[in-house]
């Protein structure tokens, strides 16, 4: 009988830490975002107010599971609100719709810093020789389960949701590319079937973005994809959240796997740009060819 007791107890001590964090979430799960987050992110983040009803209230879920699991530090005078936070996690969960997923089960803590940030870097001189040195960030996404934020610019990607560019988006794609074991510009698909489509229509428009950056010719995507692979999938990201119709029109096939892999189409958040204007003493519009 004693052993019996003592197997029971044993059990209930390991599985308590896997079921009470369940529990947990899902009394948090149980009650809606509150009013006052949803006009944050109804003020805040522009193509919410577009967004289908199911869509919306599936956005609020993930931010409140997002909220309840993440941790979140100010830095170097930052002093975190609840508004703050909602606006970053609204941001952040917008990658997450329609698709199974624990909401960044890796990620543990957002650093958050006022504006521009120094990260140290080693950097590996002629003969391996390594000297420490600084280099000056708006974001990162780091693989021990933190990122890090520039406020201001946190701020300047949700007032504008047409530049392309979006921190948020840019380092939680990191995330998410973070997901299939790191970071190289293939996130998890699913099947393995989907990595052949994907890694030849990556390549194949992260080597017309690096051309395009080489001879600085104009580009739908920031030519700072052109630094690496994981980089490229970042910006890709931006700009099919930010610039939908120009990436469909101009980069067809990288649109497509984007629609595949995130499962929504952000044209149907976003007014079509308008036509853009050639110079009166242009003879015709010029169309950047390394562009699609």
């Amino acid at each position: 009988m004693e052993a019996l007791i003592w197997i029971g107890l044993t059990a209930l001590a390991i599985a308590l830490p896997f079921y009470v964090p369940r529990w947990r979430l899902q009394r948090v799960l149980a009650k809606p975002l509150p009013a006052e987050a949803q006009a944050v992110l109804q003020r805040n983040i522009p193509v919410y107010r577009r967004m289908t009803p199911e869509l919306q209230q599936q956005l609020q879920r993930l931010v409140v599971q997002f909220l309840h699991q993440k941790k979140f530090v100010g830095c170097e005078g930052v002093e975190l609100t609840d508004e703050m936070a909602v606006i970053i996690a609204g941001q952040a969960c917008l990658l997450l719709l329609n698709r199974p997923t624990k909401v960044y089960p890796a990620l543990h803590t957002i650093l958050v810093y006022p504006s521009e940030f120094v990260a140290r870097r080693a950097e590996v001189g002629p003969g391996g020789v390594v000297t420490p040195g600084h280099q000056s960030m708006l974001g990162e996404s780091w693989d021990d389960g933190r990122v890090v934020l520039s406020w201001d610019d946190v701020r300047r990607g949700a007032d504008d949701w047409t530049d392309g560019h979006n921190i948020v988006l840019h380092e939680f794609a990191h995330q998410l590319d973070s997901e299939s074991g790191r970071a190289n510009g293939a996130p998890y698909l699913g099947s393995p079937d989907s990595y052949s489509e994907w890694a030849e229509v990556l390549s194949r428009n992260f080597q017309h973005l690096r051309h395009s950056a080489m001879y600085r010719q104009q580009s739908v995507m920031d030519h700072y994809g052109a630094t690496n692979p994981a980089e490229f999938f970042a910006v890709a990201t931006e700009t099919f959240f930010e610039k939908p119709y120009q990436m469909a029109e101009h980069h067809g096939e990288l649109f497509a796997e984007f629609l595949k892999y995130y499962r929504v189409d952000p044209r149907e958040w976003l007014p079509p740009p308008p036509p853009p204007e050639a110079p009166a003493d242009a003879p015709y519009a010029w169309n950047p060819t390394w562009s699609h």
